[in-house]
């Protein structure tokens, strides 16, 4: 069986009970970065085989993962911080075990999309998630104006370092459009700033740190 186990996006308390007892039970565990991941293993006191499974190896690891997985073995596969598939190393993985008819089961727990879109205060009865934000002003501009006149909120992961320049393209682009930047959700210093681009540019702090959702 291939289990998808989502992570903490910040405070490792966040993890389900369903996914500490199949991370201490399966033959291996996939994760994007071996060292994260036992960091946090040992918080809750488990051990277990690691294998690194990222963008850069993604193809040759679903080679190898899959002979175990016919065999009947528990692979498990978590990322760095959420949901395993959503701009992070999975996809391929299930992809491949659908295709074969291999079992696959998600284990519901944290998404940097869905706290983000909730503690935005916009309507979040329909909206789209674009991954991460293009890069440069005419890529971007295309990227978000597929999405106009649809009704739906956009929630879009952002790099602190480009973050300053994406604002200033919604600002020419959409000035009145009412917006969040959340940034370091469910750590210390969460953060969320509320209100058109212009008026978030005016409040983001310089330099601007730590992971970002849109």
């Amino acid at each position: 069986m291939l289990y998808i186990c989502p992570t903490p996006i910040g405070n490792l308390q966040d993890i389900t009970l369903r996914v500490l007892e199949v991370l201490a039970r399966v033959d291996l565990i996939a994760c994007e970065d071996t060292r994260h991941t036992r960091i946090l293993l040992e918080r809750h006191g488990i051990s277990g085989r690691l294998l690194s499974f990222h963008e850069h190896n993604q193809e040759s690891r679903v080679q190898a993962l899959l002979p175990l997985l016919r065999e009947g073995r528990g692979v498990a596969v978590v990322s760095d911080a959420g949901m395993p598939g959503l701009s992070d190393p999975g996809f391929a993985l299930i992809r491949a075990c659908a295709a074969e008819g291999l079992p696959v089961t998600v284990l519901p727990g944290p998404s940097a999309v869905s706290t983000a879109l909730v503690l935005s205060g916009l309507p979040a009865d329909r909206f789209a998630f674009v991954g991460f934000l293009a890069r440069g002003k005419t890529k971007l501009v295309e990227q978000l104006a597929r999405f106009e006149g649809t009704g739906a909120a956009l929630v879009a992961f952002e790099s602190p370092r480009r973050v300053r320049a994406s604002l200033a393209v919604i600002s020419e682009r959409w000035p009145e459009r009412q917006l969040a930047v959340c940034r370091e959700l469910t750590k210390l210093h969460e953060e969320v700033l509320r209100g058109t681009a212009d008026e978030v540019l005016e409040r983001l702090a310089e330099p601007v740190r730590g992971e970002i959702v849109l």
